[in-house]
């Protein structure tokens, strides 16, 4: 049977009679000897071999293994075109992981990669091309054992001959059980550091089209710090209910106002007044959404929620051995929700369920779901340090960039950088992002870091990179927004130049730096400031896009939160040990005459009409806004600005702070967002007219020493609103133009209006 390498097509399985003399394996596995059945005569088996290991290996290091003896009946039967092996095991000993019937092997098929359910089996599908020996490791449903990634695995060998088809490897088991299996691979294959391959057999490697993810049940828990990850599978479960009424939101992007959030920290602290067992999941956030109602947003962009281990800085001594990975951007599995986001430790099945179910309610709020994801690079480090879970395993020559000596190369800043323009790694990437869209009907993504995804497999930039394309051209994707973070750590600073096929979208980073300079009063920014609050048409005004394409932000998860932006003029990450040398020291921020926290009421003061004055300019421009949870009450982090690895209070949610602000910091951010969404003259479809759209009250944009800004955008129906921004440090007296024919101005406080 042929099938092209990167098919999508599900073959049919054909379950085979089974010989009716069927041979078992008995009290500890002792041999039983082989003969043909009755009538068919002696076939050619697998060269399958199978042992019980005591534990997962880890990153390094054999594991301990108790040899066993197999003895196998083979039959002839046709699967899929072959002869197939059958094998029949049964439980005899207590100590081996309880099989309630026998199960057969079969050589399986090579599509689709991951584990599929077939008639009455499963398949295991992997695919690596530099592999030499393969073998499926499975733990078995223990009764009265919650975890078991630690614990005994049945090793199925399998034999190149019979179990591989092309560069992917394939068994097919029937009678396993459908849900409660955790399954992972030894690879072993050539041991050529200088060309690229890093094979160990002793560790146990996560299959990447795993859509499961098994590990600790509970976020942060130290006794299982040191705790492996297995892939696993769910087909008991009934399809998930979205209900009859259910419907996407469906918002145009023009009209999208994105909060950028954690899961976890959005209500883990105490402050949230919500129960131990869910604060911190995927529900405690179905339990917040009537904060994000009155705040008035109708997107939120997720902090990574693929699965993670957020205990790998602690694996090894190092000077960050103190911190916890909150943040998530180190990707395990591209499949699998964050387990550890489920409520109470309920695992990677209840984890699936309840990302739906927070999905469906923000979705029934009108709130779009979109989520930042990291293909840039994984949790695996570098060679130095490596920690191997499963892409380096299982193939490091194929998904990473390497140089000529075989070294990773390095422009995510983490050690590693994933081959994305590979053609296995990008259908891996596509595929995934499929199944979040069809799965989990996510609305979009923001790719972190994705000018990585604009490099060839030797790291070259390259102009019109076939990963981006098939993002932007994907019949599944369509209908989602694709965000780029139009940068990476190897300098490729791609800001207006992104590849985009009239798709994709930007984090605009000189947004965000000309917004700060001119608001703290830098000369010279007045120009550059009209540009960014116009739709910055000399990034995007180019082919088909649009305002839109703008992602506009002054605040986002790394960097000054607003509060710290307004109130330190240096980063003070210290806590992070890394002896300051982390986080971006390009902040162009202004501490308002004082160096952190003071009880100076004029500073004060005057930080809070700052705070007012990035908000005011991020909702009244053209483009996407989008604002870092916690800031609508000014939560500070102390002038950390690259706070990953603190699952403390300086990252997390403040409840309480928020009650306290609610009548003043947050009224304001609340009301401008709605003033935002009342007005389409802020959400323009295409850029801003000179002749039609805005009056700039303007005639000296060469004053270098100018900083006052005033214009007037104009509704066809007179609805006209004038906006002024003065960053002098005195008083600017001007006359307000007259408004349109039979109106008059009003001034804009909160949410009244005052005719003045």
């Amino acid at each position: 049977m042929g099938t092209s390498l990167y098919s999508q097509q599900l073959l049919k399985m054909h379950r085979p009679p089974l010989c009716d003399s069927d041979s078992a394996f008995a009290t500890n596995f002792a041999p039983l000897a082989s003969s043909s059945c009755s009538g068919i005569g002696a076939s050619r088996g697998l060269e399958m071999g199978l042992k019980l290991s005591k534990s997962v290996s880890g990153g390094s290091g054999g594991s301990l293994s108790r040899k066993t003896r197999e003895g196998a009946h083979r039959g002839k039967a046709k699967v899929y075109g072959r002869q197939a092996q059958e094998r029949v095991l049964e439980e005899e000993a207590p100590e081996v992981s309880e099989i309630q019937r026998p199960f057969r092997v079969f050589p399986g098929q090579a599509f689709p990669l991951g584990v599929s359910e077939v008639d009455n089996g499963i398949n295991f599908a992997i695919f690596s091309q530099n592999a030499t020996a393969v073998t499926l490791c499975l733990s078995l449903p223990q009764s009265g054992k919650a975890s078991r990634v630690d614990q005994e695995l049945i090793e199925l060998a399998l034999d190149p001959h019979n179990n591989k088809t092309g560069d992917i490897w394939h068994i097919f088991i029937e009678g396993v059980p459908r849900s409660n299996v955790l399954y992972g691979y030894r690879m072993d294959g050539p041991r050529g550091f200088n060309e690229g391959h890093r094979f160990d057999h002793n560790i146990v490697l996560i299959d990447p089209y795993a859509k499961l993810i098994e590990g600790r049940r509970f976020y942060g828990d130290t006794s299982h710090k040191l705790s492996k990850f297995l892939g696993t599978y769910d087909f008991d479960s009934l399809p998930f209910d979205w209900g009859e009424d259910y419907k996407l939101p469906n918002i145009p992007e023009k009209d999208l106002v994105i909060y950028e959030m954690s899961v976890r920290a959005f209500t883990i602290d105490d402050s949230s007044g919500l129960d131990s067992d869910i604060r911190g999941s995927y529900l405690g956030v179905i339990e917040k959404i009537p904060h994000l109602l009155e705040l008035g947003v109708n997107a939120v962009e997720l902090l990574p929620v693929f699965e993670f281990d957020e205990f790998e800085f602690q694996r090894r001594r190092n000077p960050r051995d103190h911190m916890i990975n909150t943040w998530g951007y180190s990707t395990i599995n591209f499949f699998s929700p964050m387990s550890r986001y489920a409520s109470a430790g309920g695992g990677p099945v209840n984890a699936s369920q309840e990302f739906k179910e927070m999905v469906k309610a923000l979705h029934g709020a009108g709130i779009e779901v979109i989520l930042d994801v990291v293909y840039n690079h994984t949790n695996e480090v570098d060679d130095k340090n490596p920690y191997t879970t499963s892409f380096r395993g299982i193939d490091n020559k194929v998904y990473y960039m390497l140089d000529s000596n075989g070294r990773l190369l390095n422009f995510s800043g983490c050690g590693n950088t994933l081959n994305c323009n590979h053609p296995v790694v990008m259908e891996l990437i596509l595929d995934s992002l499929r199944h979040w869209v069809t799965e989990y009907h996510v609305d979009g993504f923001r790719f972190d870091l994705a000018s990585v995804l604009c490099r060839g497999t030797n790291g070259s930039p390259i102009n019109a990179p076939p990963l981006i394309r098939a993002i932007a051209k994907d019949a599944i994707l369509s209908r989602c927004k694709i965000i780029a973070e139009p940068w990476d750590c190897g300098g490729l600073y791609l800001v207006g130049k992104f590849p985009n096929w009239d798709r994709w979208a930007e984090w605009n980073g000189k947004y965000r730096d000309d917004i700060r300079r001119f608001i703290k009063g830098d000369p010279g920014m007045k120009g550059s400031f009209a540009t960014r609050l116009a739709g910055s048409a000399d990034l995007y005004r180019i082919n088909k896009r649009k305002p839109y394409h703008s992602v506009n932000f002054i605040i986002a998860h790394d960097g000054f939160t607003l509060y710290d932006l307004v109130s330190y003029n240096f980063k003070h990450n210290d806590a992070n040990g890394e002896g300051g040398n982390d986080g971006s020291n390009d902040n162009f921020s202004w501490n308002c005459g004082f160096e952190g926290e003071t009880d100076d009421v004029k500073v004060k003061a005057l930080r809070s009409r700052q705070m007012k004055n990035f908000h005011l300019a991020l909702m009244v421009s053209q483009g996407v806004p989008m604002m870092l949870m916690g800031d609508e009450y000014v939560h500070s982090r102390y002038g950390n600005n690259n706070s990953y690895g603190h699952d403390t209070a300086l990252n997390h949610f403040l409840w309480t702070q928020l009650d306290e602000r609610r009548t003043s910091q947050f009224r304001f951010f609340s009301e401008m967002i709605k003033f935002r969404q009342r007005h389409p003259l802020f959400r323009h479809e295409d850029f801003l007219s000179k002749q039609t759209d805005v009056t700039w009250h303007e005639d000296n944009w060469d004053n270098q020493e100018s900083k006052f800004l005033a214009f007037t955008l104009h509704n066809k129906n007179g609805g006209d609103i004038y906006i002024a921004f003065n960053a002098h440090d005195f008083f600017v007296k001007v006359a307000i133009p007259p408004p349109p024919t039979n109106r008059c101005w009003f001034r804009v406080v909160s949410s009244h209006f005052l005719c003045d």
